[in-house]
């Protein structure tokens, strides 16, 4: 299902700035079984969040990571599953409902149950690619001035 913010679209006289319905969340997540993977996102031009509807499989999992840079809201819309922090004991149930804060620098998995399970994820907006040094280097000389 596309939403006229995946396609980022605006209805006749309105700006982005007008507060908006983006999406049904619930007909995404009762919309036929398909594979894993993004069902929406929000695309809209000059936001300052990402936001996702996410339908993992039956048994599909993230597998623990750590996001250095961003917190994460989860919202569980339909389904169960589990999430984890990288340790196999650590395992705590989710389930339709469950509203799951995964701050920045802790490990995370995400596992589905047998129903599957979609959720909506939010968090700040990442910023653009840029050409800079590279961490712990020394910024290269400007050319054309006079060195020591």
């Amino acid at each position: 299902m596309t939403s006229p913010s995946a396609m980022d679209t605006m209805p006749p006289g309105r700006t982005a700035a007008d507060p908006r319905v983006l999406c049904d969340v619930r007909a995404l997540a009762e919309a036929p079984p398909a594979a894993s993977g993004v069902l929406w996102k929000l695309a809209e031009s000059g936001r300052q969040l990402d936001a996702n509807v996410v339908r993992l499989a039956p048994g599909a999992r993230i597998t623990a990571h750590t996001e250095a840079q961003l917190d994460v809201l989860v919202l569980v819309v339909a389904g169960d599953g589990t999430l984890g922090n990288g340790t196999p004991d650590a395992a705590e149930p989710l389930a339709e409902g469950a509203l799951v804060w995964l701050p920045h620098g802790a490990a995370r998995s995400i596992t589905a149950g047998a129903a599957g399970l979609t959720y909506v994820t939010v968090h700040g907006r990442r910023p653009g690619m840029r050409i800079g040094a590279r961490p712990g280097m020394a910024p290269a000389p400007n050319p054309g001035t006079a060195s020591e």
